[in-house]
């Protein structure tokens, strides 16, 4: 699977989730950056790719920014799944919707009995159980009451988080949206249930004769899920790193 995709990596898209694939998972989002070896190595697969994206529910600048990205030639970074996108310093995003800001305004009292922190991206929210003191229960007994507050947005759970977002926006619409016209191959890596869809978007493009190849940044924490439906399982970022290094 592997070395047919490196036969075809010239016509090939890459595309990799950032937080806990290309950076360790850490309590603050504003410090996670990426792995050693991370940034030469996608520097190194640029040129020898059709596509190099970042499929994120950050907003694209903001990783830019942080994973000091800048310096990775034809890089593009799809953020908030798919709403902005960012390349070559160009930032393209659309207005924000109502519902988010009336979820803003709701959050705070909801979330203020379990002290969960709330990570507001301008086009979506996420609430944050993992600096809780029991962050997993904390999780569960704050899904329905977020919900009720979610002003019409989309609640997706994931690992020690709960993501709003406006409907329509996932990452098996942003990977399929790199793919047109359709490549010889294509990788996705991801650590968590919001890459289900793009894993989904890699089986639709193996139906139409791509080869495809799924990548689980594991960790103990990781959703089941995801491992399962993998074509390869590493060592977190630091193996998705080395994996990336065995494509060149």
């Amino acid at each position: 699977m592997l070395a047919d995709l490196r036969s075809r990596l010239a016509d090939a898209v890459l595309a990799l989730d950032y937080d806990g694939t290309l950076a360790p998972i850490v309590d603050r989002p504003s410090e996670a950056v990426p792995a050693l070896g991370a940034v030469e190595v996608l520097q190194a697969l640029a040129p020898r790719v059709r596509a190099l994206a970042l499929v994120t529910g950050r907003p694209a600048d903001v990783v830019v920014q942080l994973a000091g990205l800048q310096s990775v030639p034809g890089l593009v970074v799809l953020g908030q799944y798919g709403a902005q996108r960012w390349s070559g310093g160009t930032l393209t995003s659309p207005d924000e919707l109502p519902a988010v800001a009336t979820a803003r305004a709701a959050l705070p009292q909801v979330l203020a009995a379990e002290g969960a922190e709330l990570e507001d991206k301008g086009l979506s929210l996420v609430v944050h159980t993992r600096r809780c003191a029991d962050p997993t229960g904390a999780l569960q007994r704050l899904e329905a009451p977020v919900t009720a507050a979610a002003g019409g947005l989309e609640v997706h759970r994931g690992r020690l988080v709960l993501e709003l977002r406006p409907a329509g926006y996932d990452k098996r619409a942003a990977l399929l949206s790199l793919c047109e016209p359709l490549p010889a191959a294509v990788l996705f890596a991801g650590d968590d249930l919001g890459d289900l869809a793009a894993y989904d978007a890699v089986d639709e493009l193996r139906a139409a004769g791509v080869v495809g190849v799924t990548v689980c940044s594991g960790s103990d924490e990781g959703p089941a899920e995801l491992r399962a439906r993998a074509d390869v399982v590493v060592d977190g970022p630091a193996g998705v790193v080395d994996l990336l290094s065995t494509l060149l």
